[in-house]
């Protein structure tokens, strides 16, 4: 039930390799840790963590193009 109470919101975080990497979370680093979760190490390092942009799931489809 807790999860329904906090609001989670996504973020697009830069990658080195231009594109973006999409996550989700209380906060950009509750998104990050929940990442960590799915990602391996090797692209874990490839994410630029200060470079990120929280939008809306209704915009979601205008990322898509930069998503990788």
């Amino acid at each position: 039930m807790s999860s329904f109470t906090t609001p989670h919101r996504l973020y697009l975080f830069a990658m080195k390799n231009g594109r973006r990497k999409l996550a989700y979370g209380e906060d950009p680093e509750d998104a990050l840790k929940i990442l960590a979760c799915r990602l391996t190490e090797a692209e874990m390092a490839d994410i630029v963590r200060d470079d990120y942009v929280r939008i809306h799931q209704k915009d979601l489809q205008q990322y898509v193009a930069d998503l990788g």
